[in-house]
């Protein structure tokens, strides 16, 4: 199912991966660079309503209106902060995530909008080949459980340039999309299977007030 919402930017569209016996509800944003086809966004809301886990994929104002740039934060975080009634329609606890610049979006927004946790993939740590302009305060300043699943060779950054006490699921040979190498092992239909299978298991512990009933868990 598809809904649009309209939003100060313009209307976003929700695509929605309905779990039968839903607990949860998971909200994905995409990228600066892509929509939400990207590999890791498709999986999930391939894998998790099994899980009960109903996934809501978010096409952002920009990308419905087919702009190929996306707009400052400032806009990104007003557009996602619009559409969260519908986010939070369905009745079930919102987890708010996304890939890349998304979860950036979801780390500035996801406490003061109730979310009970964040998904953080492929987290922009930093630009690539600059450690210096780190963005460590975004993902730490969530204030929520969070789960950062990054590429081992992701050039925004890598898994062992993390905070210390980041939760954090390294995606073997990963680049920032998930994409692997054809001859590497794990390969690519394992790796993703890895990666929603840790999703999976990181929600498992998840309920309205956060993993296990309380706020820790970064």
């Amino acid at each position: 199912m598809i809904e649009t919402v309209p939003t100060p930017a313009g209307d976003a569209r929700i695509h929605w991966y309905p779990a039968p016996q839903a607990r949860l509800v998971l909200a994905l944003g995409h990228g600066a660079g892509g929509g939400i086809e990207a590999r890791d966004l498709q999986a999930l809301a391939a894998a998790l309503p099994a899980h009960g886990v109903t996934v809501a994929l978010v096409e952002q104002p920009w990308r419905v209106a087919g702009k190929k740039v996306a707009p400052a934060p400032k806009t990104l975080d007003a557009a996602w902060t619009a559409l969260w009634p519908a986010l939070r329609k369905p009745g079930h606890p919102v987890v708010a995530g996304g890939r890349s610049a998304g979860a950036r979006v979801a780390c500035r927004t996801a406490a003061g909008l109730g979310a009970v946790a964040v998904l953080a993939l492929s987290f922009p740590l930093h630009p690539p080949g600059k450690p210096e302009k780190s963005r460590a305060d975004e993902l730490t300043g969530a204030g929520l459980p969070t789960l950062v699943v990054q590429g081992a060779k992701d050039p925004f950054g890598r898994p062992e340039e993390f905070p210390p006490g980041t939760r954090l699921v390294p995606v073997p040979h990963g680049d920032h999309g998930f994409a692997v190498p054809k001859k590497a092992d794990p390969g690519q239909e394992e790796a993703l299977a890895g990666l929603t299978g840790a999703v999976a298991g990181w929600l498992d512990g998840i309920d309205g007030a956060g993993i296990d009933g309380v706020g820790a868990g970064r």
